[in-house]
């Protein structure tokens, strides 16, 4: 079972995963097989999370079966009674209201598009990191206090000081319309007074990990190629800045979505 703070750690990062999250959810009620696994988690990366859960002492394989160990067990009981804490009530935030358009600047990843600055009041603070249901495909970071939404190229980041940054805009009526849409968004969330129940983490597979690479196998990064490099990040035993062609101009699309992608894991 673990206990010393590096065993803790190996466990910590285990569960910071979604697809694990669900893995371990789903063996609750009993063993399962690989193959009922596979349904739902998909076959690319289910021996890879397998394995990180089973060195973190979560799990049992057996013949193509998979069970929670005593330890899991104790770990999911544990989490399931911390869950059931009352949501969060935040009646007392007020409407917020975009400031005017700050800045305008050719964005770094596709010159024919903008990167937008603006700012919202009053800033969000401490009712950032709740809202992040209310967005499809967002992820909230704690240790830069933002919240990052992707909506098909566009990326936005709301800060918890209220700068906002949107970076693959088009225009400035776009970048308008965009702003207005999170300005209703979080109002209306606002008005009900109570935080949308929190959702699953957007599941990132590790070939859209691969397919944003550079996929030329340089060895620059000290792995063998980018699909090494691709399940090194999937287990953040590496970090992006290792990959020095992404910092090229050509790839530079490439890494914003990195970016993104790296943020779910």
């Amino acid at each position: 079972m673990p206990g010393n703070p590096n065993e803790t750690k190996l466990v910590n990062f285990a569960m910071a995963n979604g697809t694990r999250r669900k893995i371990i959810n789903f063996l609750a009620n009993g063993y399962r097989s690989t193959g009922e696994l596979e349904k739902i988690i998909g076959t690319t990366t289910l021996d890879f999370h397998l394995n990180i859960l089973q060195q973190a002492g979560l799990i049992e394989l057996e013949e193509g079966t998979v069970k929670l160990s005593e330890y899991g067990r104790k770990f999911l009981k544990n989490k399931t009674g911390k869950s059931e804490e009352k949501n969060a009530d935040f009646s007392q935030a007020k409407p917020v209201e975009i400031a005017e358009i700050r800045q305008l600047s050719p964005c770094i990843a596709d010159l024919s598009r903008l990167r937008v600055s603006a700012n919202m009041l009053p800033p969000l603070g401490g009712i950032l990191k709740l809202l992040e249901p209310l967005f499809p495909r967002s992820n909230y970071l704690d240790r830069k206090d933002s919240l990052i939404i992707q909506k098909g190229e566009i990326i936005t980041t709301i800060y918890g000081s209220g700068k906002i940054s949107i970076r693959m805009i088009k225009n400035e009526d776009e970048a308008k319309e965009v702003l207005e849409s999170l300005k209703s968004t979080i109002n209306e969330a606002i008005a009900k007074g109570v935080a949308p129940t929190p959702r699953e983490k957007v599941r990132v597979e590790l070939m859209e990990i691969y397919k944003y690479l550079p996929q030329t196998n340089c060895g620059k990064c000290s792995e063998q190629g980018c699909y090494s490099f691709a399940i090194k990040l999937m287990a953040r035993q590496v970090t992006l800045d290792r990959c020095t062609l992404l910092k090229e101009p050509q790839y530079a699309n490439n890494q914003e979505h990195l970016q993104i992608l790296t943020s779910y894991i």
